[in-house]
């Protein structure tokens, strides 16, 4: 893409290094930002810089929070022996737009897939163990897309928990096999955490 402005090809750059973004999207937001008043392009650049400094993963749980630990782990409303086991933070806020599920959350970052170069020890799979060892907790919902990765990895996580008297559930098959998560509509999404059943080999 030949550009008269060596700042505008940087921009365009920049942008469509973000998933999803083609250059010729780049290009447009580019430009739609070039016809901004430098107050707002001061504020927009601001909110990027803010997030990236202050924002954290939860101690606990792996979310994502303005503190040490999230709202979600650190309110007294929440059902702290249930912990449902997701793969990403968009999955999160997908359960929580469905006002069905009242527990605990774990996110691990990620699924196991030998073909992506992921292995169990990319993923924040120690620290669901260590709250599992450190007493409390009853149920174990494996939450994580039904896809080929999601199933290894449940099958991992329940190979390594198993001895512990954790009841361990899944959701129930509402959502299509091969279905991201984050993509299942709420109502089939909350169903599914309301009719999940026993996890077993």
């Amino acid at each position: 893409m030949n550009l008269p402005s060596k700042y505008l090809d940087r921009a365009v750059e920049q942008l469509s290094s973000l998933p999803g973004i083609g250059k010729r999207t780049a290009l447009r937001l580019a430009l739609q930002l070039l016809r901004r008043d430098a107050s707002e392009i001061l504020s927009f650049s601001n909110a990027i810089l803010e997030l990236k400094s202050n924002t954290h993963s939860c101690i606990t749980c792996n979310n994502i929070s303005d503190s040490i630990e999230c709202t979600i782990c650190s309110s007294s409303n929440r059902d702290s022996s249930t912990i449902c086991v997701v793969e990403d933070i968009r999955d999160v806020m997908a359960i929580e737009s469905t006002n069905s599920f009242k527990g605990l959350y774990h996110v691990l970052g990620g699924v196991i897939s030998p073909m992506d170069g992921i292995s169990p020890s990319d993923l924040y799979i120690d620290g669901l163990i260590k709250r599992i060892e450190n007493g409390g907790i009853t149920e174990i919902i494996f939450a994580l897309s039904p896809t080929m990765e999601g199933d290894t990895t449940n099958y991992y996580i329940y190979k390594k928990i198993k001895d512990y008297n954790v009841f361990t559930t899944t959701l129930s098959r509402g959502v299509s096999v091969g279905t991201e998560l984050q993509y299942a509509d709420e109502i089939t999404l909350g169903r599914s955490i309301m009719q999940r059943q026993e996890f077993k080999l």
